[in-house]
């Protein structure tokens, strides 16, 4: 049996924490400023907009807390560390995006019959505001959100707050030419409706994980493939492969090799391993060589 790699890697949420470290801080003075610009101007765009950012700020936290959990070491009771810590962070802010559109659904619906007067200025220059620092957060992350799940998720939270403050600042706009006032609730929907799909699509990503689904974008047919076209391998089963963390996959496998080859199997171990890293990108993978016939007395299995 050999194992390629150990669990050492640092995750991809680890390796881009400065970045949203900064995201953390511009993104903090945002919301400040959006709900305490909101209350005064009577905006519930405006305030359901600062609670996005709130749940920006939290989820990014809570990656970056769960990030470096993830860097502890491994122990016999868990031997794969704290790293499923990142996608528990993952879920959990998931289901606050879902709360807080409920929330802003709610109170759009009690202020749509009773609109109160907004101060249609005062909201256009703090969106503004919030619409040039969105675009500096996303900039930061941009790179990250292609290689960690909670990157990803922060990433996603601050494109959907440009989206809103643009929304507001049309809303902001529309208010101060027409004096419409039951445009503010309607534009706070249209910033709560914003979040759901990115909510769900978040949670999906992180309940595959958890369930340990094959990883995105991996056939399994095709590294199968891959290792039975290494010299000496005969057949390949109970393969299985799962990711660990966002950017971590792990994969183990049943590898039936010739006889002559389990004299001196050290070789042929490091071709599969570099196969899996190379073509897969999968850094920790355990195999076990076995000879033809080993099947027929190993008990329950999967293909």
């Amino acid at each position: 049996m050999g194992g390629g790699h150990g669990h050492g890697r640092p995750s991809a949420t680890a390796r881009h924490r400065g970045r949203m470290i900064v995201v953390v801080g511009v993104t903090s003075v945002v919301f400040v400023v959006q709900i305490a610009g909101g209350i005064a101007a009577n905006s519930l765009a405006l305030i359901s907009d600062s609670l996005h950012v709130a749940t920006d700020i939290t989820g990014v936290l809570m990656a970056l807390i769960a990030a470096h959990f993830a860097t502890r070491p491994a122990s016999p009771r868990r031997t794969f560390g704290f790293y499923r810590l990142e996608i528990l962070a993952a879920v959990f802010n998931a289901v606050l995006l879902f709360g807080i559109a409920i929330w802003v659904f709610a109170e759009a619906f009690r202020r749509f019959f009773a609109p109160p007067v907004v101060a249609s200025g005062l909201v256009l220059v703090i969106a503004l505001v919030g619409l040039v620092v969105n675009g500096f957060s996303m900039a930061l992350l941009h790179r990250g959100q292609k290689e960690s799940l909670n990157v990803r998720g922060a990433y996603l939270e601050v494109l959907g707050d440009l989206l809103g403050s643009v929304a507001v600042v049309v809303a902001a706009i529309a208010i101060g030419v027409t004096g419409w006032q039951v445009i503010d609730p309607i534009a706070s929907v249209v910033v709560a409706l914003m979040i759901l799909p990115r909510a769900w699509r978040l949670l999906h990503e992180a309940i595959d994980v958890l369930l340990e689904a094959t990883p995105k974008g991996m056939d399994l047919s095709e590294v199968r493939r891959h290792l039975l076209r290494r010299e000496g391998v005969l057949d390949v089963h109970d393969l299985h492969a799962w990711t660990l963390t966002s950017g971590l996959p792990v994969l183990t496998a049943h590898v039936v090799v010739e006889q002559a080859r389990l004299a001196d199997a050290g070789p042929l171990l490091d071709s599969l391993h570099e196969c899996l890293r190379g073509h897969f990108d999968v850094e920790h993978s355990t195999l076990q060589l076995e000879p033809v016939g080993h099947l027929d007395h190993e008990g329950a299995r999967h293909e």
